[in-house]
């Protein structure tokens, strides 16, 4: 893995759509009014004849995805997360996941990493796609994964719901790295507490862990590019080695990751004390930067320290976790 600042890279997973396209007639491309925002511009200019402009109508759009899915077509659908799943659910069910069709359904912006407010802030996607039958929910972490997904998810049966950063997109892991849909990835180990983290919170995580090895405290930092369905193995195995479990999500700690692991643990009987890093049953106000934002909500490098660090019962203020100064093409954790 590389150390942040994180080189970033714009629209990978715009480019790696177009280059499965090249390979595959079959998948077609849907945007709800947000093409250039959802990176298929270059879809557009590469595949005109393929890309549908569904326009802000998002109910419309899944249906005429569902439509061209029984014609034999694997649809791509893009727009902002909270657009992807609230304003349509009712459509994705009845005519997507009910009948299990191969749509795949892309939310950029997910949680807070909209400044925008409520109205663009979807804090809730991951709960909402979780709770349908049939449907796979992923929420990847950097470039790299972004480059693989289009391929991993086009032949997965049935639904998928993507979550993905906009704008710049951070380099965390190595080129040599796979991503895998049946399994989440220990990234670094110790006895002390496991920290799961999703998609934008990787990064806070593993910068986390850093400060907190630099004062004894051992974290097995796991990556969970897939939420639904949850490496349930994983997760007992990881949890049960350590002292704590701690869960972090650019979400409402509600219904999202931090739920999908604690039902494991209590299914599975595993004691361990659990704490939730994420939004807190509430709305995110609007603000001129996501950092502000992350840092005001308990999403930042500095929350997850202090929160293991308290589950962990330890004495005195928890360390401080300094910024790495981001330059212009690079990314910092929160």
């Amino acid at each position: 893995m590389h150390e942040p600042p994180y080189q970033t890279v714009l629209k990978p997973y715009g480019h790696a759509l177009v280059e499965l396209a090249r390979r595959r007639d079959d998948v077609l491309c849907l945007s709800g009014d947000l093409t250039r925002q959802c990176e298929v511009d270059l879809f557009q200019a590469a595949f005109p004849e393929r890309f549908i402009h569904a326009g802000m109508a998002e109910a419309n759009m899944i249906g005429v995805a569902a439509a061209l899915a029984r014609c034999g077509h694997v649809p791509f659908v893009h727009t902002f997360g909270v657009f992807a799943t609230r304003r349509p659910l009712d459509q994705i069910i009845n005519a997507v996941a009910y009948p299990r069709l191969p749509v795949r359904i892309v939310g950029f912006m997910p949680g807070i990493s909209s400044p925008g407010g409520p109205s663009h802030q979807a804090i809730d996607d991951v709960a909402l796609m979780r709770c349908v039958p049939g449907m796979t929910v992923v929420d990847i972490a950097d470039a790299g994964q972004a480059r693989q997904v289009c391929e991993a998810i086009v032949d997965v049966p049935g639904p998928v719901y993507l979550r993905l950063k906009r704008g710049e997109i951070p380099v965390i892991f190595g080129n040599d790295h796979r991503l895998a849909l049946d399994r989440a990835e220990v990234l670094t180990s110790g006895a002390d507490a496991a920290l799961f983290a999703s998609g934008m919170m990787l990064a806070p995580a593993l910068a986390a862990a850093e400060v907190l090895a630099g004062h004894g405290i051992g974290v097995s930092v796991v990556s969970v590019p897939v939420i639904k369905p949850l490496d349930e193995a994983t997760v007992r195995r990881v949890s049960a080695a350590c002292k704590v479990v701690l869960t972090a999500e650019n979400h409402l700690i509600t219904g999202g990751l931090g739920s999908a692991v604690a039902e494991v643990l209590a299914e599975s009987g595993t004691a361990r004390p659990l704490r939730r890093i994420g939004l807190r049953d509430t709305f995110a106000e609007g603000a001129g930067t996501a950092p502000y934002l992350f840092g005001k909500y308990g999403l930042s490098t500095q929350s997850v320290v202090e929160c293991a660090w308290n589950a962990l019962g330890l004495p005195g203020p928890a360390p401080a976790a300094a910024v790495a100064d981001a330059r212009p093409g690079e990314y910092s954790p929160v």
